[in-house]
């Protein structure tokens, strides 16, 4: 027989006081958190603290801090609350108009301005009560997709990062070229020189965190000259205008963009890949009959946006 104790024998209680614990790093402010008496919650954390035979909670001078285990068990804690609430709060019969669900999608700033709105306000339509937190997502989510996507509703994210995860493709754009309106040296467009020659803002450049056309830019034997990393493509603007950089943002923002002072759009001087953006989700969600509603809404989304037209349709050449 395992020596891991039994499920059956084990509080699920105690992981809403680890979870506040773990958050608040304080028993005073965790059991008002929980509307539990302070002596309440200092029995769950020695019962805590016997199970995992660690502290939890350290003392250091005034303050209490978590013990590496602890910091280890945050994520954990996370993933887990939200998986026991998704079981208990699952219905046999489910009504969009009269639900109160609240979806999480992780994702980027350009996912969320693309696609995001029109999700929110076709939601509203036929579920009034529903709402959806966007969440941006940082490297080390993507990278621990798998596991992130147990405890919310899916990531919008391009191909090219996640593999072997259901999908629904949701936009498809271009890559143009932003510049500032000062660089005269490419007033009458781009050549694949100036591409090595000027500075660039890139939005990511990790192993995992990437664009398309920035690895496309390497194979096709250039290494840009990176003056700035900016983890977002709307803020990306603002770190090209007045100077000699350039930058590439998604066809699908210029009309966000290219009203911003100082900005100019240009096309690339190659053929590059298009980006497609999809929502992904781990497959226990599959059968859900929420998420399936949810996906419905991604999908119709997905259909408005494929029928308008290209943003940027006339670019410097």
């Amino acid at each position: 027989m395992s020596d891991q104790p039994l499920l059956s024998r084990l509080d699920l209680n105690l992981l809403v006081a680890l979870d506040a614990l773990l958050t608040e790093r304080s028993v005073t402010r965790a059991a008002e958190r929980l509307h539990l008496s302070q002596p309440a919650l200092s029995a769950s954390l020695a019962r805590l603290r016997t199970h995992f035979n660690d502290p939890i909670l350290a003392r250091r001078g005034n303050t209490y801090e978590l013990t590496p285990l602890a910091l280890r068990l945050t994520d954990h804690t996370t993933t887990a609350l939200e998986a026991a609430r998704r079981v208990f709060e699952s219905q046999a019969s489910w009504s969009p108009r009269e639900s109160t669900r609240e979806f999480s999608i992780y994702g980027s700033d350009y996912g969320f301005a693309r696609v995001g709105p029109l999700v929110s306000r076709l939601a509203a339509e036929s579920a009034p009560g529903v709402r959806f937190r966007f969440l941006l997502h940082t490297p080390a989510i993507v990278e621990d997709a798998v596991a992130r996507l147990r405890a919310v509703d899916g990531m919008i994210i391009p191909h090219g990062h996640l593999s072997d995860l259901p999908f629904a493709d949701l936009a498809r754009d271009r890559w143009v070229v932003v510049a500032s309106e000062s660089n005269e040296a490419v007033a009458d467009g781009l050549t694949m020189p100036m591409l090595a020659e000027f500075p660039w803002v890139f939005t990511f450049q990790t192993r995992t965190a990437f664009t398309s056309a920035a690895r496309q830019l390497q194979q096709l034997g250039i290494e840009p000259r990176v003056d700035a990393i900016v983890e977002s493509f709307l803020a990306l603007p603002h770190f090209i205008a007045g100077t000699n950089r350039l930058g590439m943002l998604q066809s699908g923002l210029a009309g966000t963009v290219a009203h911003m002072p100082g900005i100019r759009l240009l096309e690339l001087p190659f053929e590059a890949i298009p980006v497609v953006s999809a929502l992904w989700w781990h497959p226990v969600h599959t059968r859900d009959p929420e998420h399936v509603w949810m996906r419905g809404i991604f999908e119709e989304a997905a259909r408005i946006l494929a029928k308008e037209p290209d943003p940027f349709p006339a670019v410097d050449a």
